[in-house]
């Protein structure tokens, strides 16, 4: 049986129990967390810098006694481990000729397997290590360590690398101070393929530096698009003059996916995902570009270790949340910044564009429709912002065989509350002309009924934007655009798309945003209307007044689709990979939306044949301006043959359980 693991390697951080100058207690500690850890799965564990003796120890490291107890307790915990699937990182002083090492041992299977001594040794303010330890440049290179009979040399060096067989993780390490440093060995570790870089730090804690640490841990970690992990020092080190919190963080990509609460000898877990990052470095042309300029200096020792693989679909844990909707921030301040700045962005390409055609007229297709409508509202800010009467804003109704009372009154309320000049145009008697001319029967509701109905629409807003000198906008999102579900030559034209990197349910929060801040009580009716109508073409003859096509039950739900489209262009992940994620995301009990698994595999299956099939739309899709890290456009971010076989996908699909 195939073990699945989709990429993910378990990775913690842990803070435990210790007593200064104590290695025998501090190592029973040890054993005792990494052997919890190992029963939920985790690869990989990190302990604080010199975790085996405390950080705090000073001038005890001098002593004979105690650097010999750490490395007689670090051998014990490698043997006390040695039934254990767990590549374990704790900290210890080592001695190497005539000079003593802050120092990351590596313990594998029973065995220290390496050793990594610190680059950069502080000393100032309250730290005054180079009192004690020489830094990793003294050490040269090519060294080893010998601890005892019981354990053959070790590597002892920088450049060292730990490779399980069965993944594609490279590990390296660094310590405290080095992740501080202005070139820390991290860069280099990762431009030489480490994609996890853990640090044994001691890290005191002081007003304000938990969010510093924060931010350093993440940012090294988005700049070298790998996951950091950082092992802290807790409050049972020394406080003669200084406090240690045992801040706990994992990183990846610039996202911390775990953190410790402060004060509390935590271990933390995370999945970490690598086949991720190694999309993230594949798309990053300028990694590779950095990995060619460090070619002179690729002396790394790849040392490879044997762990279990364990069965995603099985263990109980899964450390890692996944986001249903990763386009909507989940938190109200975050959600209500991202659309003020989402909103902002829409309206300056559109008001650049106005400007430099000079045009004094924009031509909007208002269906009463979500789309449409907050096209129209990001209209009104391009016009603001380029000081034009809001009465150039030619907004047209445009009846036709679907058009139902409650979206064609909304309509009209958003054109008259926004200051826009309102238009009606009947097309029902065009349309009739144009079954004749073509020979189609009007009782027939095929694709041919449907299409002739959006043509119709937009001849006539192109014709009009060129009788008033102005630009048709086009409504149309991202979502639609990655289903094909628009119009060729229809309402998939335009002159300018605001929404083309707008995916569906990002448009909801952009519109409730909207009418939350609404100074008309009328127009915020009209919103809350408009988000609460189902989502429909709105081609096909309404039933007893009511919408009959519903968009959602045709092609699929858009949270769905949203997923779907975000997991397949930002990170490339496979089939099997999104559907996994995507249980996660919605088969859960915390999940706000369920879905059946049945659903999932249906809706995706259905999201890559439309993807493959309507890839000829987007090829010639109008201008718009990029506004999140998803886009379709094939001028920027997606370039795709429109003839490309869905095959490969859609197998993968039908064999997932």
């Amino acid at each position: 049986m195939i073990c699945m693991n989709y990429g993910y390697f378990r990775a913690a951080a842990a803070s435990v129990e210790l007593k200064v100058a104590d290695p025998a207690f501090n190592s029973e500690r040890i054993i005792t967390a990494a052997s919890q850890a190992e029963a939920k799965n985790a690869n990989l564990i990190v302990f604080p810098e010199l975790c085996l003796t405390g950080y705090t120890c000073s001038d005890l490291f001098l002593q004979e006694s105690l650097v010999k107890k750490a490395a007689s307790e670090c051998e014990r915990i490698a043997k006390e481990t040695s039934g254990l699937n767990i590549i374990i990182a704790l900290g210890l002083p080592v001695k190497k000729n005539g000079a003593l090492y802050n120092a990351a041992a590596i313990l594998f299977k029973g065995k220290i397997i390496a050793l990594i001594p610190k680059t950069f040794i502080p000393n100032y303010s309250e730290f005054y290590e180079r009192r004690h330890f020489a830094p990793a440049s003294a050490l040269g290179k090519n060294q080893s360590y010998y601890f005892s009979d019981k354990n053959p040399a070790v590597p002892f060096g920088t450049n060292i690398l730990i490779c399980p067989e069965n993944s594609s993780a490279k590990i390296a390490f660094e310590i405290c101070e080095d992740l501080w440093a202005p070139n820390p060995p991290s860069t280099k570790h990762a431009l030489n393929g480490a994609n996890i870089i853990a640090n044994l730090s001691a890290s005191n804690e002081i007003i304000g530096k938990a969010q510093y640490r924060r931010l350093l841990a993440s940012s090294a970690s988005a700049r070298l698009l790998c996951s950091y992990i950082y092992a802290d020092a807790g409050n049972d080190e020394s406080s003669q003059d200084m406090v240690f919190a045992g801040h706990n963080l994992i990183c990846e990509n610039g996202k911390i996916l775990a953190e410790s609460e402060l004060f509390q000898k935590q271990c933390v877990f995370a999945d970490i995902d690598l086949s991720l990052l190694e999309n993230e470095r594949l798309k990053i042309s300028s990694f590779s570009q950095n990995q060619e300029l460090c070619k002179e200096e690729r002396d790394y020792l790849e040392i490879p270790v044997s762990l279990k693989e364990f069965d995603m679909d099985k263990t109980p844990f899964f450390f890692r949340s996944v986001d249903p909707h990763p386009f909507v921030p989940s938190d109200d301040e975050k959600r209500g910044e991202r659309c003020k700045e989402v909103l902002a962005l829409q309206a300056q390409g559109l008001a650049k564009r106005l400007r430099h055609i000079n045009a004094k007229s924009a031509v909007i297709g208002l269906s009463g429709g979500l789309d449409s409508t907050l096209a129209l509202l990001v209209t009104c800010r391009a016009f603001d912002l380029c000081k034009l009467d809001r009465s150039g804003i030619v907004a047209v109704t445009m009846p036709g065989f679907g058009t139902t009372d409650r979206t064609y009154q909304n309509a009209l309320a958003l054109a008259k509350e926004e200051g826009a000049s309102l238009k009606e145009i009947s097309i029902a008697d065009a349309v009739r002309q144009h079954f004749k001319d073509i020979g189609h029967d009007e009782s027939q509701h095929d694709v041919t009924y449907e299409n002739s109905q959006a043509r119709e629409r937009t001849q006539i807003l192109m014709d009009l934007a060129n009788k008033t000198n102005g630009i048709v906008i086009g409504t149309g999102d991202l979502s639609e655009l990655a289903l094909g579900w628009c119009t060729y030559n229809g309402d998939h034209m335009s002159m300018y798309g605001v929404n083309s990197s707008i995916p569906k349910t990002l448009v909801r929060h952009l519109v409730q945003w909207e009418a939350d801040s609404a100074q008309s009580q009328k127009l915020k009716e009209a919103l809350l209307d408009v988000l609460n109508t189902p989502v429909s073409p709105e081609l096909l003859p309404p039933t007893n007044g009511n919408i009959s096509q519903k968009t959602e039950e045709l092609v699929g739900p858009y949270e769905l689709h949203d997923f779907f489209l975000y997991q397949i262009i930002r990170y490339g992940f496979e089939p099997k990979k999104i559907y996994f994620l995507a249980q996660k995301a919605f088969c859960e009990e915390k999940s706000q939306t369920s879905f059946l698994k049945g659903e999932i595999k249906k809706w995706l299956k259905t999201f890559y044949r439309r993807f493959f099939s309507q890839q000829f739309k987007r090829s010639c899709m109008p201008d718009g301006a990029k506004v999140g890290t998803v886009s379709l456009s094939p001028r920027g971010d997606w370039r795709m043959p429109s003839d490309a076989s869905a095959d490969l996908w859609l197998n993968e699909i039908n064999e997932l359980d």
